[in-house]
């Protein structure tokens, strides 16, 4: 498909030399599709996350869209420049895990995801924030923050999508209890938690889901807790939340929130972020419903 003269349009497009796809042949083949059909691209490398939204911000006044081609990190490292400047936002997940990719069902394979760009069909979704970071799928604390840690570049490359599964498993015989304080505008419970997480998508950490009946465009923040008493039970849980069917579980506590929630804890705890550590508690969460323009398969 190639556009026409009249409704050709310019991009902005940021590719990640680092991620695990982001030189590969097909994802320079998919570039090329986009250029085929009559985008006009402005390349920019990502080497450094921080300079993403500066540039995006930069560019706005001579671009239509951004093109990410690179993982979840990448897309949140966009989203600062996105939510200022409105332009919407085109995936080629090049990634490790592409979690908002598969929440948005935008295939996995780059000229496919070239073609959904290509085809025009936009989606509102909500951004969720916690303190002054943006997020897409999610942010946590406790072993998602351990397993961040884990989760090096060499490791990515070396074992791509295995490199979840592995890492967890390591980070969960170092699994340290903490205790906070989950606020919203119902009250206060103190709980005692291994795992805390808010989700605004569907999937997280190399495809687990949040919750199965969760939307990226439902207007609500999904939290969970996980604290296991006994060693058998962490197998359960594992596979439930694989599929997001987790909670009825023992040592687990589940609720959806539309409106404003904080989660204090003493010593402050680090919160990761889409994949990467950005800030600590106390961590205020809330909800930026349909901010946000990306290109996805129509339906």
């Amino acid at each position: 498909m190639t556009l026409p003269a009249t409704d050709r349009k310019r991009a902005l497009l940021f590719t990640n030399p680092s991620s695990r796809s982001g030189s590969d042949r097909s994802a320079e083949a998919a570039v090329q599709q986009l250029e085929s059909s009559g985008l006009a691209l402005t390349r920019l490398s990502c080497a450094k996350a921080a300079d993403i939204s500066p540039q995006v911000r930069r560019h706005a006044h001579m671009v239509d869209l951004v093109v990410i081609g690179g993982g979840d990190g990448t897309v949140n490292a966009a989203l600062r420049g996105l939510m200022e400047t409105g332009l919407p936002l085109g995936i080629l997940p090049l990634g490790t895990a592409n979690d908002l990719a598969r929440t948005l069902r935008i295939p996995a394979d780059p000229s496919a995801a070239a073609a959904v760009i290509i085809g025009g069909q936009m989606r509102r979704i909500d951004v969720g924030q916690v303190n002054d970071q943006f997020f897409i799928n999610v942010a946590s604390m406790g072993l998602s923050v351990e397993l961040a840690r884990r989760m090096t570049g060499n490791r990515k490359r070396h074992l791509g999508k295995l490199s979840y599964p592995v890492a967890a498993l390591q980070t969960l015989f170092s699994a340290q209890p903490f205790t906070a304080d989950v606020c919203t505008q119902a009250g206060t419970t103190q709980l005692e938690s291994v795992q805390m997480a808010v989700g605004n998508g569907v999937y997280y950490g190399g495809g687990m889901s949040v919750f199965d009946r969760a939307a990226i465009d439902d207007q609500c923040l999904d939290f969970y807790s996980i604290a296991p008493k006994r060693f058998w039970q962490w197998p359960l849980l594992l596979s439930a939340f694989r599929r997001g069917r987790n909670r009825d579980l023992v040592g687990m506590r589940a609720f959806c929130s539309s409106g404003p929630l904080e989660i204090r804890t003493n010593p402050p705890l680090a919160v990761n972020t889409d994949g990467e550590i950005t800030t600590t508690t106390p961590a205020r969460f809330k909800l930026l419903p349909r901010a946000l323009s990306v290109f996805a398969p129509a339906g």
